[in-house]
């Protein structure tokens, strides 16, 4: 599943993502907010999912 949030700022595409992770093991979330990476790493750190980077704007995360 791949979640548009470009252009969208902190919190929206971490809320966005978490809601699509409810209904998908994997999300490629595309945000090119600044906030998203280290917001991301502290979601994932708190949740236990895993993400990685695809490229600029681009991250796979998965649901554990």
């Amino acid at each position: 599943m791949e979640l548009d949030c470009l252009g969208m700022r902190c919190p929206i595409p971490i809320i966005k993502l978490a809601q699509a992770l409810k209904t998908s093991p994997e999300v490629v979330l595309l945000s090119n907010d600044p906030a998203t990476l280290p917001d991301l790493i502290a979601w994932s750190r708190m949740t236990k999912n895993q993400y990685e980077i695809l490229g600029r704007d681009r991250y796979l995360v998965k649901r554990l």
